[in-house]
């Protein structure tokens, strides 16, 4: 039996284990259990609203965002622009990293530079706007202005560091096996 193998039952394995344990729970009343079900019910269904929009609006770009665009504003001439370029277009990405991977796919196929890429996933992870307004709500606004006068330099020079170590090596992301 070969490591794929392993690995498709053992994920099979996972599901059904994870099934029996909800419905286990269900059953006799184990709280725990029931709101890990509720929560991916909820989880589920919150994806089912965003995600199609998301890959329908991704598709739209594909199409309608011409190569030698991206190439001119997030490609290997752009310099610091193309990372504040990153920056933006991270901080409107609605869905987080769900949605961000596959714009960056899109970004890549399409002539961004690597480094941009790693900028614009980092900063989709922590500089979306509606999180940055939900953080200055609980934690205040000094709070969140000092987290991003820190944390986006420090995206942008650490993207730009791997983005040159990778090119140096010949670095490309392969299309699905």
């Amino acid at each position: 039996m070969g490591l794929k193998t392993v690995t498709k039952y053992a994920r099979g394995a996972g599901v059904v284990a994870y099934a029996l344990f909800v419905g286990y729970s269900f059953l006799t009343g184990f709280e725990p259990g029931k709101t890990i079900g509720l929560n991916l019910g909820y989880f589920s269904l919150g994806m089912l609203k965003l995600l199609p929009i998301a890959f329908i609006l991704i598709g739209l770009f594909e199409v309608w965002v011409k190569k030698e665009t991206v190439e001119k504003y997030f490609g290997t001439k752009s310099g610091l622009r193309g990372h504040v370029g990153g920056i933006l277009l991270a901080g409107t990405t609605v869905g987080g990293l769900y949605v961000a991977f596959p714009v960056a796919y899109t970004l890549y196929s399409k002539g961004a530079d690597i480094g941009v890429i790693f900028t614009f996933i980092a900063a989709s992870a922590i500089c979306r706007v509606p999180m940055i307004i939900f953080e200055a709500s609980f934690m205040g606004i000094k709070f969140s202005i000092i987290r991003l006068l820190f944390s986006i330099p420090l995206v942008i020079f650490s993207s730009m560091l791997l983005g040159k170590y990778l090119a140096g090596r010949n670095y490309r992301i392969r299309d699905g096996e």
